[in-house]
């Protein structure tokens, strides 16, 4: 795991240099903590999208997934019907996947019933963050927390919720803070985790 100084003069984790879509995910996205439930679900559901793909494919086509998934409201999506499907199916800005899109509507109905049982997807999700640890040398592909949050998930009727995708959930969404040390996020992500897990 390395770190790189790009010609701007800033170092950031190797995979977060070029090109500069992913540099401005790195900088101002990956390990910033979130707690809007339609951007935690957007990225829940993206994350299975992006199973056996690049994360880089996934991030150029979000726009396309937001427009054709509602904006990720889950209150919208767990509406989609057969015609939906036919629709997303046809779109070629997506990622055309008849079972990631199915999976994506009933995860829609899941989320509400965790909205329902713990008040937001962010208090359900936030629940499991990670605490507060040095920052790693190296970036494990799943921990123990993300593997018994896969399972719970599992339980509750979500799919493509593995480890491996629940940790890069995790990752971005800032329930872990996994940038290197060196990175120059490293520290301004972990001052907004203390911050909100303090509050």
């Amino acid at each position: 795991m390395e770190l790189v100084t790009s010609e701007d003069g800033i170092t950031r984790c190797w995979w977060g240099s070029e090109p500069e879509i992913y540099r401005n995910y790195h900088d101002e996205e990956w390990g910033h903590p979130v707690t809007d439930d339609e951007r935690l679900f957007e990225k829940i559901c993206l994350e299975g999208f992006q199973a056996g793909l690049s994360w880089l494919t996934i991030l150029r086509k979000r726009d396309n997934f937001r427009a054709g998934f509602a904006e990720f409201d889950p209150t919208v999506v767990v509406g989609f019907g057969e015609d939906d499907v036919e629709r997303l199916l046809g779109d070629a800005g997506i990622v055309r996947h008849q079972g990631k899109i199915r999976s994506t509507i009933n995860n829609a109905a899941q989320a509400l019933d965790l909205i329902d049982e713990c008040g937001s997807l962010s208090s359900y999700f936030w629940s499991w963050a990670e605490p507060e640890r040095p920052a790693p040398k190296i970036i494990p592909a799943t921990t123990e927390t993300s593997t018994a949050l896969s399972k719970d998930l599992k339980k509750r009727g979500w799919s493509f919720v593995g480890p491996t995708t629940i940790y890069a959930f995790m990752q971005a969404m800032g329930l872990v803070n996994d940038h290197l040390v060196g990175c120059h996020a490293q520290r301004v992500c972990a001052r907004e985790r203390r911050l909100h897990m303090a509050s």
